[in-house]
């Protein structure tokens, strides 16, 4: 019997975030691009994860980021897919299309392409939004992960999503 098809380090991560937002009745969704949903399947790889994931929206194209989370043409445009002020308009937009109390979303680019010498491939950018927060109090991050492989973007970059998905995060703290 498979126990899970994902990486054991990244199902325990989610085991976390479910037991530590569990324990606070807290509930959290998830806005992705590059990592293409891997987040929301390392939590629902978690029995009883229903208890705290409300959602998870995969915008890959900046049509979905517009449609689905309403970011901005304008933020797209100006600060491009992978910036923070994309990041936060998706995290913003992932609370108000879900009954959640904390959203992170992820944008980046995981290659083999599609990178520039400001945005190079591994380069990935976060963002938190809680629910009730001050929204000129910005949780966000980027990160240069480096061409560690497509995988190895994915992976890090759903590692640290999760990681800003605990309560006990230090952004959060």
């Amino acid at each position: 019997m498979m126990e899970s098809v994902l990486p054991p380090e990244l199902v325990a991560m989610a085991r976390r975030v479910v037991d530590e937002n569990r324990a606070l009745n807290r509930r959290i969704t998830v806005a992705e691009s590059c990592t293409g949903g891997l987040v929301a399947a390392a939590i629902t790889e978690i029995a009883g994860a229903s208890d705290v994931f409300q959602s998870g929206f995969v915008t890959y194209s900046n049509d979905a980021k517009v449609r689905t989370l309403n970011v901005s043409h304008d933020v797209l445009d100006t600060f491009g897919a992978v910036s923070i002020a994309t990041a936060w308009n998706m995290a913003q937009g992932a609370l108000e299309a879900s009954d959640a109390d904390v959203a992170v979303a992820i944008t980046g680019v995981a290659g083999p392409g599609g990178g520039t010498v400001k945005k190079p491939v591994g380069t990935v950018v976060f963002a938190r939004a809680e629910r009730g927060g001050d929204p000129a109090n910005v949780v966000a991050d980027r990160r240069d992960f480096g061409d560690i492989g497509r995988g190895g973007v994915r992976l890090q970059a759903a590692l640290c999503a999760l990681e800003l998905l605990l309560p006990t995060s230090p952004a959060g703290a």
